[in-house]
Order: structure tokens, then sequence, then C-alpha cells
């Protein structure tokens, strides 16, 4: 069955950066677009970002523009997000997701029309 599988989390201070990684396991996904979200305790899940390969376009949530990147490695068909300067509020498990189109859903970060999810990797930034 397909899925994606996310990696890179971890413990970091504040300040630091982080590189998450997204790739797929049993397909591949070279014309599908990839969204990251992420879902704190307590909270709703929230749009983190979206690349589109058909034109390359990106698109961030206000609260990480600036601080992170979302890009692609095709040859080996992983999406990756490069958190830098990161803040205690970014604490979250961070998931990855496909439209299983080759545009970022419209809107990018309605989460409920995104179809496949990974199972999310960990993220806590504190001192």
């Amino acid at each position: 069955q397909p899925q994606l599988v996310e990696s890179g989390g971890g413990l970091v201070q504040p300040g630091g950066s982080l590189r998450l990684s997204c790739a797929p396991s049993g397909f591949r996904y070279d014309d599908n677009s990839i969204g990251w979200f992420r879902q704190a305790p307590g909270k709703e899940r929230e749009a983190v970002s979206c690349i589109s390969p058909k034109d390359g376009s990106t698109y961030y949530a206000d609260s990480v523009k600036g601080r992170f990147t979302i890009f692609r490695e095709y040859a080996g068909n992983t999406t990756y997000l490069q958190m830098n300067s990161l803040k205690p509020e970014d604490t979250a498990i961070y998931y990855c997701a496909t439209d299983v189109t080759p545009w970022c859903a419209v809107p990018w970060n309605d989460s409920k029309l995104y179809d496949w999810w990974g199972q999310g990797t960990q993220v806590t930034v504190s001192s």
C-alpha cells in the first residue's frame, strides 16, 4: 500500500535548525504535490507549507515565512522542509501529505483536500 514516510524530527534548542524529509514508500510521486502540516497538543492541525512539482510554486503559513523552506530532490524522490530559527511554538508533530495531483490543493492549507498522509515526526523546540 502506498504511503509517505517522514523523518528528521527531534529535540532542538530555540534558534536551532532541523530538516524534515518526506519520501514515498511503494510508489513514485514525481508529479504529485506535497504539503507539510503540523499538530501541537490540544490544537488543530495547521498547514505549514506546500510545493507543486508542476511549476515549482511554493506556499507558506505566515507563522513560518522567512524561516522554513520547502524543496524537492527529484533524483531521490524526496521532499524536504528546512526549518531555521526554530521557536518553542514550532513544537508539534509534523506530517507530510499529498493530494495526488501536480498542484497544491486549492486552498493549499485545507488539510481535508489531501488524500495520503504519513505517520508524522515529532519536533520539539526547547531549552
